[in-house]
């Protein structure tokens, strides 16, 4: 099973990238808690260089609240990481499979929530 779903974005800008994805999570029920520049960490932690890479925090709130009622340890696995990793060609989006992810947790309950996040995820990033 992979565990991320993909969609790669050619000729297109990091930034223009960024934007649309920002954009697409939230017209489908997710805002951005976090955001990690892991270029720009590593350059001042490491001094390494490396191509634009940076990950998203998505949260939908509703079906947080769902799974978290379920199962009150499942935060740990929350929000869902989106990443935007500049690649040959263009820009690279990808998004954890929620269903992947809590495989290690044995509920179904949660396991049909987690098919719904999944299901939205994949509409955002269709819809960068």
């Amino acid at each position: 099973m992979d565990y991320t779903i993909n969609r790669l974005i050619a000729d297109t800008d990091f930034e223009t990238v960024d934007g649309r994805t920002r954009a697409a999570l939230a017209a489908h029920g997710f805002g951005v808690l976090t955001e990690i520049d892991v270029k720009a960490t590593m350059k001042k932690k490491l001094d390494v260089d490396m191509p634009s890479y940076r990950i998203l925090g998505a949260w939908n709130p509703k079906m947080a609240h769902q799974a978290i009622g379920m199962e009150p340890r499942v935060g740990a696995m929350l929000p869902c990481n989106v990443i935007l990793r500049e690649v040959q060609g263009g820009v690279e989006v990808s998004a954890i499979d929620p269903v992947a992810s809590m495989q290690a947790i044995n509920n179904s309950a949660l396991h049909a929530v987690a098919g719904q996040v999944r299901e939205q995820l994949a509409k955002a990033v269709a819809a960068i």
